[in-house]
């Protein structure tokens, strides 16, 4: 991909699975790994990526379940695509990469691998940016029609298989532009033609299709019990935290960040709408590349 032009690219055996990632940026810079969300691949950072190529070293995963990497046998209990199973994949690939610490930023489903990531792995994050989430927990428990309405997919794609994969399966090109505009600005505009091709390549296939609802379902099952289980023990994020919400996205409209993010982190939490919707990183890349240039220097 011409937009990844010096970065390594590979398959690792981690954790179980296989990770696709690239690898590029500065030898010597401070590592940082950027997580993508739903239904996207770590294309979604081809802009942000040529801003920071200069200040950060750059791991850019797929996801299990996503893009190339590998989509494991779902489980009764989801706990396969838990978003614990998701950071401990992305914790080993940078001790494989020999980064100790590392700048993390996860975007939409990303955001919540990461969320994850710094419960479990606090040691490991020196700094966390998550953009245009809320605390999954807080989410759920704060649903309501107006949420349900917009978030539609959260309560398809959670429902026993195989219907949402029958659903989608005939309509896979068309559904995904349906939730791309639904999450973005109403169209499809902003998304580079080639990363938009790359979302349907990556998608429009069963296996990615059925593990896409896999992930959805932990999240609407397991991934709540490990965040009562959290905050039952008074776990919390350890570092200071981001978080960039767009000003026409749900989460900003319907939910408060601040204060949502503030009570799970110890640390400083630094709440900014930004004039977007939901997909920050390629409505408004400039803009998300100096905020992160600048909350991780």
């Amino acid at each position: 991909m011409s937009w990844f032009q010096g970065f390594d690219e590979d398959i690792f055996a981690v954790n179980g699975t296989e990770i696709f990632a690239r690898v590029g940026g500065t030898r010597g810079k401070p590592p940082l790994l950027l997580l993508h969300g739903f239904p996207q691949t770590h294309a979604i950072w081809h802009r942000v990526a040529q801003e920071l190529q200069r200040d950060f070293l750059l791991v850019l995963p797929d996801l299990r379940g996503y893009g190339d990497s590998q989509k494991p046998q779902s489980v009764a209990d989801h706990a396969n695509y838990s978003k614990r199973e998701m950071a401990a994949d992305m914790a080993a690939l940078m001790t494989m990469l020999g980064h100790e610490r590392f700048f993390l930023c996860g975007h939409d489903r990303g955001g919540r691998v990461a969320h994850r990531l710094a419960l479990d792995h606090a040691q490991r994050v020196r700094k966390l940016c998550v953009l245009d989430i809320a605390p999954t927990l807080d989410m759920y428990e704060g649903t309501d029609l107006a949420f349900a309405r917009s978030y539609f997919h959260w309560f398809l794609l959670i429902q026993p298989a195989p219907l949402p994969e029958m659903m989608i399966g005939p309509n896979a090109r068309a559904w995904l532009h349906v939730v791309l505009g639904s999450l973005g600005t109403g169209g499809l505009d902003f998304i580079e033609p080639q990363a938009l091709a790359e979302y349907e390549r990556c998608f429009c296939r069963a296996e990615s299709i059925h593990a896409a609802c896999e992930d959805y379902r932990a999240s609407a099952g397991i991934d709540l019990e490990h965040d009562r289980e959290s905050r039952a023990r008074g776990q919390q994020i350890a570092c200071d935290l981001l978080v960039l919400c767009g000003e026409r996205g749900v989460v900003q409209r319907l939910f408060d960040p601040q204060a949502l993010w503030q009570a799970q982190c110890s640390g400083k939490v630094d709440a900014r709408a930004v004039a977007a919707g939901h997909l920050i990183p390629e409505e408004l890349h400039q803009q998300t590349a100096q905020a992160l240039r600048g909350f991780f220097a």
